[in-house]
């Protein structure tokens, strides 16, 4: 299957865009790839259909692989390159989305805000270990009525002596049943009255907080999310990020996991266009294989074209973010336009499989399903299009 895989992955390359990478990045695509064959592929199936997955064991496994925090430098991380990052979100991806948000969680949510905004005290405490895995970590931003406007948050911390307490509730987080910390963002409230956003780090023993399984997903069911509650969490002084003031911080954490993100919808794209291009070869239609009619051979060169497409811009944004040029709206249009053509990849893949599409013996109505998640988290689909309408015209129609 692997061999398989990897054939049809050449023949998508209809550009050599391979012969553009550096030995070191091929390197850590393929490690990542041989750790999903091996780890992820054979089972990922039974996990989606039952909406588990043994995902502190994996993040044990990708942590050995240097795979979490990888983007980062020093307290055990790999310190690669934002692309060679992307190339592995690509080959998380195609696995499964969940498996490579259990990744971008640790590495962009969880670790980037301690290891960028944190003390120094904060990252010897939790970087090493978050980097292979025995510390798993979540990102608490997004709520019930505070999703794309999370300034309208309503999770409060007050200060009271030498400790904060914590009130509220986070939504939808990716890690947030298995968690070891999580790093939350809440409104402080000042002395003088005045509140402004900042980030705790909360362990999830510690009394009050609870975290919830959100059952009947019909999308990302190889993940744990959780539902967060802060019931009179009592933190120390030593729990406050301290250089993370505004939105700044939490948004800043999230252009990081978007650049993973605009990555890994390829990834799920791409398997699907590598299954169709097996399954057409192999079925017979009418006395002849199904790659042999038009329609298909259209629906293919339209499909490879537009991830090729979506794969060039990634790359690019990638570059850019390894030599610094890198924008927030530069990484809007990668995430909005990944997410989209992927969507539209396995769905289209779905068509060509007729019945057997629907079946979970194949990967594509379960990358599919995903997507949909992909679309809209970290910056739904119209939040990312307003965004670069801002850019375009110099005019903000957020509300």
């Amino acid at each position: 299957m692997a061999e398989q895989s990897s054939a049809a992955s050449a023949r998508l390359d209809l550009l050599n865009i391979d012969q553009t990478l550096t030995d070191d990045e091929r390197a850590i695509r393929d490690a990542t790839r041989q750790l999903m064959d091996k780890a992820v592929r054979p089972h990922v199936a039974d996990w989606y259909e039952a909406g588990a997955l043994p995902a502190r064991e994996l993040a044990l496994q990708c942590g050995e692989t240097g795979l979490l925090g990888m983007h980062l430098e020093g307290y055990g991380c790999a310190g690669t390159s934002a692309v060679a990052y992307g190339l592995a979100c690509i080959e998380l991806e195609a696995a499964d989305s969940g498996i490579r948000s259990l990744v971008s969680v640790q590495g962009s949510l969880a670790m980037f805000p301690i290891w960028k905004y944190g003390s120094e005290e904060q990252k010897q405490q939790y970087l090493p270990g978050m980097a292979s895995g025995e510390i798993v970590g979540c990102f608490g931003l997004t709520e019930s009525d505070a999703g794309s406007d999370p300034s309208s948050m309503r999770t409060r911390a007050r200060r009271d002596g030498e400790s904060f307490v914590l009130d509220g509730g986070k939504m939808w987080i990716t890690n947030g049943t298995i968690a070891d910390i999580a790093v939350v963002w809440a409104k402080l409230t000042e002395e003088d009255g005045s509140e402004q956003i900042r980030g705790f780090i909360v362990p999830t023993s510690t009394p009050g907080f609870t975290a919830r399984e959100v059952t009947h997903k019909l999308s990302l069911r190889a993940s744990a999310t959780g539902e967060l509650t802060f019931d009179s969490v009592r933190l120390g002084r030593e729990s406050l990020l301290p250089d993370a003031v505004g939105l700044k911080g939490p948004l800043s954490c999230l252009t990081q996991a978007r650049t993973g993100i605009l990555f890994g919808a390829l990834g799920a794209a791409r398997d699907c266009l590598e299954v169709a291009l097996d399954y057409v070869a192999t079925r017979t239609v009418f006395g002849s294989p199904l790659a042999s009619f038009q329609l298909t051979q259209a629906k293919l060169a339209d499909m490879t074209t537009a991830f090729t497409g979506a794969y060039l811009m990634a790359l690019h944004i990638g570059r850019a973010t390894d030599a610094g040029t890198v924008t927030p709206t530069m990484v809007s249009m990668g995430k909005l336009n990944s997410t989209r053509t992927a969507i539209e990849i396995a769905r289209t893949c779905r068509t060509l499989l007729g019945a057997n599409g629907i079946s979970g013996e194949y990967p594509i109505l379960r990358h599919a399903n995903n997507l949909e998640s992909v679309l809209t988290y970290e910056g739904t689909a119209e939040v990312h299009q307003l965004v670069l309408g801002r850019a375009l015209t110099g005019l903000s129609a957020f509300g």
